[in-house]
């Protein structure tokens, strides 16, 4: 969740910090801090608030030097103050640190350390380890061996930057569970959560596993696993570039990745079928016919956005392979002990690939003996490392906390895992393949498409709903699931409440709820349930409600009990939920920009939810 860099090179540390952080900013804005090296003492700032207040204050009290390392924090134990920002520091200030994660035995630890008299400031967990590497290092232990000593004793996870007044030359790194790399520059290296806090000055880095650390100098980096071993690692080198951390002319990084969507649906169908079109070619994932014929079930795992585009995989897979799918959250399965073995393929979806419900679910489906392929964004992540097969999503680094272009990108991981499945289970026929693969080709176009001619019609509506106290999603089957992830984006970035319902559940119950004025967004774009979903929306427009629907284009019938509709591009039926989506990701947009809220940064949330 929180926000990691460091800097060890020949240039002040302070402002390429304060860049990284400030890219690093959707992980958390409850506070902002950064610790800065200088000769045999380390100048600490920080405070409440975002990055900008943190800026503002080193303007009035500044620190400089060579060696620093920041955070940006989204607050778990302790609540956003001056006091709790990070960095933390031992104290007699010798030793300053940065958490990411949660440590889990800290009470126990902080009972021992008070013990031993050490004086704790602040309500935070990450605390106790600066003061328990600096009880480790006072017995003696050279830095290295305090902290890898340290690391024994922590109960949870963490990604952590060290430095120590002794070691002017160098920082600490360490992670388990959550992410963290090391970048490599010339005479100057870096430690980051995520690459574009670093891109300004490499693309190069090592990706730290689990339980290991990095001694970082300026002209040097070693690596060593938890035992102190020393171990070497290849260099990967990142594609993306500087601009993907830019907003490029847009207001928000939100409207920017929606307008992507194009790009990323056209790259993640590109060379994924072979060169005569009629199959699918999925690099990373080995899973033919054979292993295919002992798979029994499917579960689909994720969380929030993603599990969402997991409910679309899970309607295909049945409805196209008939195979049992069952869909989960992942803080839902890793505790009911689910019924999954050899016969099983658990797929888990995670956009950054450190998710941690969804990391611990896909080591509990393995050690059941699950088949796991796991579909993600971030190369690298532990979830790639993880898992048995990797569908690479390549939606490119998505910044806006609220997901929309990596939502698209698995909802097309979807498609491409089912017709695969499909096709090495001989449950698709060939003009049926070639029917679904002429469409997919049109998505990229279509979605231009529906940006062009919904913006305008939104911008033009969208007050007529503003003031919309109580916004219901309602469809069936497939729309049923895009009402989901629309209904999460208003609440997201809105702060509306929202629910999203099975139109057929309405007399059920749900119906009470409406009245005068109530929005009913309405999707209806599966043929064959349009007409059961109309007649839902007639049922709650007879009640006094207003209803915005979304339909495919044709059906003019519509607009006889809805007060707008957009209208999305006809397609195959399977692959109305990407269209679909778009629509509902501006509508969140614009409401939120017109109630003035930040639609970047929405408070509460961060973009990587790497604790429990």
């Amino acid at each position: 969740m929180c926000g990691i860099v460091g800097y060890v090179g020949e240039q002040n540390a302070v402002p390429v910090l304060i860049s990284g952080l400030q890219s690093l900013e959707y992980r958390g804005y409850d506070s902002a801090g950064v610790a800065v090296l200088n000769k045999d003492k380390i100048g600490i700032r920080k405070t409440k608030g975002k990055v900008d207040n943190l800026r503002n204050l080193l303007l009035n009290e500044p620190v400089s030097g060579f060696v620093g390392i920041g955070h940006t924090r989204w607050a778990t134990h302790g609540a956003p103050s001056d006091l709790n920002a990070h960095p933390h520091f031992s104290n007699d200030d010798k030793i300053a640190v940065v958490h990411n994660g949660i440590i889990e035995n800290y009470q126990e630890l902080k009972a021992e350390l008070e013990a031993k008299g050490y004086i704790f400031h602040s309500e935070t967990d990450t605390e106790t380890v600066a003061h328990l590497i600096d009880d480790y290092y006072k017995q003696g232990l050279e830095l290295l061996e305090a902290v890898r000593r340290t690391l024994e004793r922590i109960e949870g996870s963490y990604a952590l930057g060290v430095l120590c007044t002794d070691y002017p030359e160098q920082l600490i790194a360490a992670r388990k569970e959550s992410p963290l790399i090391v970048g490599l520059g010339k005479n100057e290296n870096f430690i980051a959560s995520d690459i574009p806090a670093i891109l300004t000055y490499t693309k190069d880095a090592y990706i730290l596993g689990d339980k290991e650390l990095a001694v970082i100098k300026a002209n040097e980096v070693k690596l060593y696993d938890i035992n102190g071993n020393e171990i070497h690692k290849e260099v990967y080198t990142y594609k993306w570039d500087v601009e993907a951390a830019q907003k490029n002319g847009y207001d928000h990084f939100m409207l920017k990745e929606i307008y992507e969507q194009p790009k990323v649906v056209k790259d993640n169908l590109a060379k994924r079928f072979s060169e005569d079109g009629k199959s699918i070619e999925l690099d990373g994932i080995k899973l033919g016919k054979a292993e295919l014929e002992n798979i029994n079930q499917i579960y689909i795992v994720a969380c929030g956005t993603a599990y969402y585009a997991g409910l679309v995989g899970k309607y295909l897979l049945e409805r196209i392979v008939r195979i049992p799918v069952n869909a989960d959250v992942a803080s839902e399965f890793r505790y009911k002990d689910p019924l999954i073995d050899e016969h099983t393929l658990v797929i888990v979806i995670s956009q950054s690939g450190e998710t941690a419900d969804t990391h611990s679910a896909l080591k509990l489906a393995k050690s059941k003996g699950a088949r796991v392929l796991g579909v993600v964004n971030a190369v690298g992540s532990s979830i790639a490392r993880d898992a048995d097969d990797v569908l690479y999503t390549l939606a490119g680094f998505e910044i806006a906390v609220a997901s929309t272009k990596a939502f698209s990108a698995q909802v097309v991981a979807m498609y491409l895992i089912t017709l695969h499945i499909a096709q090495e289970l001989g449950k698709i026929d060939d003009k049926t393949f070639a029917e679904i693969k002429k469409a997919m080709d049109r998505l990229p176009s279509q979605i231009n498409d529906i940006l062009t001619k919904a913006v305008p019609a939104i911008r033009g509506f969208v007050n007529k709903y503003i003031s919309s106290k109580n916004v219901f999603y309602i469809g069936r089957g497939l729309d049923y699931v895009v009402g989901m992830e629309g209904s999460l984006k208003l609440k997201e970035i809105a702060y509306l409440h929202s629910e999203p319902y099975a139109a057929g559940e309405l007399k059920h119950g749900p119906i009470a709820l409406i009245e005068k004025a109530t929005l009913v967004v309405g999707v209806c774009t599966q043929e064959a349930l349009f007409d059961k979903t109309k007649s839902n929306m007639q049922e709650v427009k007879a009640r006094g409600a207003k209803v915005l629907a979304i339909a495919m284009e044709g059906n003019k019938s519509i607009e006889e009990v809805a007060d707008d509709v957009i209208y999305i591009p006809r397609t195959h039926w399977m692959l109305t939920s990407l269209l679909a989506n778009i629509p509902q990701q501006l509508f969140a947009y614009y409401m939120a920009l017109g109630l003035g809220e930040d639609i970047d940064k929405p408070r509460n949330l961060a973009k990587s939810v790497t604790v429990e």
